[in-house]
């Protein structure tokens, strides 16, 4: 399969602590080869959700702006991310008939099974944005990944189903249109809107850690959320309304800081694990005005924010039981986005669950980067994004497409002469039927009248 080396796809995060914009394009090897970053403040979202219309398109601006200064582009269409505690999953299941006897099953079947998954009812005030098929039955023959190409006269499968809030999307959908308005860009819209785990999934995992099972944990500023692989297929997803943002909101309080010198003091000196740390070791923080400076232990401000982590794991870990894999996942825990960057929390994980960890580090597909900033687990999810323009989610959906492709490369073209038909030689036909059946007719009618 040739590569497009001048398509080039933009990753929008809009996320709680910041909003991040990345340009990237893929090399002649398939590595995605970043253009350009821009990011900002995020001042307008709460917890995963635009609260604040203004401030975020501001923000948006902002990213968008630096983006393309260092890439040189004039971006008009984003990937963007969503993520929240508005987000849900369910199970469903969808069943069609297959036309003809010793129907071979298509792409178009699949397609249209998809489809009509993506009509399925879901509470009021929520909308689908992903059908993820997870195992497919033929004939009741259950446990096929792939039933493409094979014999059977039904086709079923399970799915994953994920919803969203619709006035949380049409929130976003408003601050990017709002936002590219504002830069001088008409037809500024978005792409794909995209859950941010599975986003994250893209640029963090490797195909054999989600063939043997994977948990994927990503820490952000709001939220933590999961999403649990098993046989390249994803099987659950969940979000943990806890994230960054309320540990740097316990040091804050438990220290009597300010916001700033919370988050500060939590990326340059925090810990997961308070017995590492040295209680001998002090950090000074200013005062306020005609204030004297303010001491704090090390080990103090590793138990504040081991409080919360072990929080975070413990519900993290109650997810996986739930899911049903969790003694599945042969490829253990891979945490990613900025809650990784703390501090021994490696261990911690595997300390307070039992499984191999890893910190996911966004350089999976990357090639040639101008900066190695962007290889931060905080990027994750916006390298992901980016990702996500080249290749979709599921990974039999990438082999359904060039299944397509290779099918449309091949089929042969009907030429016009050969539709062509000839009317006077249809018309003479028709007059001999007519003749015909007239004759037979009349000799029948002679027949009856010698009785």
């Amino acid at each position: 399969m040739s590569i497009d080396t001048d398509k080039i796809e933009v990753g929008l995060d809009i996320g709680t602590t910041k909003i991040c914009a990345i340009a990237g394009r893929r090399n002649e090897y398939g590595k995605l080869e970043i253009l350009g970053m821009g990011k900002s403040v995020s001042e307008g979202v709460t917890r995963g959700m635009v609260t604040n219309i203004d401030k975020t398109v501001e923000s948006i601006k902002a990213a968008i702006s630096e983006c393309e200064q260092q890439a040189g582009l004039d971006i008009q269409e984003v990937n963007i991310g969503i993520a929240g505690y508005h987000i849900k999953s369910s199970k469903h299941h969808g069943s069609t008939i297959l036309a003809g006897h010793e129907h071979v099953i298509l792409v178009d079947d699949i397609e249209k099974l998809n489809n009509e998954m993506h009509r399925s009812l879901v509470p009021p005030g929520n909308e689908i944005i992903h059908v993820m098929p997870q195992d497919y039955s033929v004939d009741y023959i259950d446990g096929i990944k792939d039933p493409v190409g094979m014999v059977g006269n039904r086709l079923e499968a399970d799915f994953h189903i994920i919803t969203a809030n619709t006035s949380a999307v049409n929130n976003i959908h408003r601050c990017v249109k709002k936002a590219g308005s504002e830069l001088g860009k008409k037809d500024f819209v978005c792409k794909n809107l995209i859950l941010e785990p599975l986003a994250s999934s893209i640029s963090v995992l490797s195909d054999e850690e989600m063939e043997a099972g994977i948990a994927l944990i990503d820490i952000g500023g709001g939220t933590t959320d999961i999403a649990i692989f098993h046989e390249n297929i994803l099987r659950h997803t969940a979000v943990i309304p806890f994230g960054g943002a309320i540990i740097t909101a316990d040091i804050k309080q438990g220290c009597s800081l300010l916001h700033q010198q919370a988050e500060l003091l939590k990326v340059r000196f925090g810990s997961a694990l308070p017995e590492e740390e040295n209680p001998d070791h002090i950090v000074a923080i200013q005062g306020l005005r005609n204030r004297p400076a303010k001491e704090i232990s090390i080990k103090t401000l590793a138990q504040v924010i081991n409080a919360r982590i072990e929080e975070i794991i413990e519900l993290v870990y109650a997810e996986l039981i739930a899911s049903g894999y969790q003694k599945r996942l042969a490829g253990g825990i891979v945490v990613t986005g900025g809650g990784a960057m703390l501090k021994h929390i490696k261990q911690l994980f595997e300390y307070k669950t039992g499984m191999d960890t890893r910190i996911g580090h966004p350089n999976e597909h990357l090639g040639k980067c101008k900066s190695d900033e962007v290889k931060s687990p905080m990027y994750a999810t916006s390298i992901g994004l980016v990702l996500a323009g080249f290749r979709s989610l599921d990974a039999r959906e990438n082999r359904y497409q060039e299944l397509k492709g290779k099918a449309a490369s091949t089929t042969p073209q009907i030429s016009k002469a050969t539709k062509k038909i000839d009317i006077t030689s249809t018309s003479n036909l028709f007059n001999n039927i007519i003749s015909k059946t007239k004759g037979l007719l009349m000799d029948d009618f002679d027949d009856k009248s010698g009785y």
